[in-house]
């Protein structure tokens, strides 16, 4: 197994996926996502995310998501797929975002790795791809 990091931005679109469930203290939803990897890291993704928001408190939420990349990172040409899980308040943000295990075809087989985002003020979003390959 080797050691990479890829960094770089991309480019983000979330699409309503049917109208939000609003109940007794929280609201539910359904987005589907589709992101352009710019830098070390290119190509699509496409996915979907699951939201669960507080209806007292704003800024308390949390969500899941799944996605799937096709393209290269660092000049290997594949696919992996990607799993979130975030929740965010008051007290801050925990983001925690993983490659799915064994998801790597082409090149990409066999990649294991985490992936820490970062929006700017401007909005850009940032990544940072931790990952390994055999």
């Amino acid at each position: 197994m080797s050691d990479h990091h890829a960094h770089g931005t991309f480019d983000v679109s979330i699409t309503p996926a049917g109208a939000p469930d609003e109940g007794e203290g929280s609201v539910l939803g359904s987005m589907a996502l589709a992101k352009v990897f710019h830098g070390e890291w290119e190509g699509t993704s496409k996915g979907t995310m699951l939201t669960a928001s507080s209806s007292g408190t704003p800024g308390s939420a949390a969500y899941v998501a799944v996605e799937r990349f096709s393209g290269t990172l660092g000049g290997r040409i594949g696919s992996f797929a990607l799993v979130h899980r975030g929740v965010m308040s008051s007290a801050g943000r925990e983001l925690t975002i993983s490659i799915v295990p064994d998801s790597g075809t082409g090149q990409l087989q066999g990649i294991a790795g985490r992936l820490s985002i970062d929006i700017a003020k401007d909005g850009t979003h940032h990544y940072e791809l931790d990952y390994t390959l055999p």
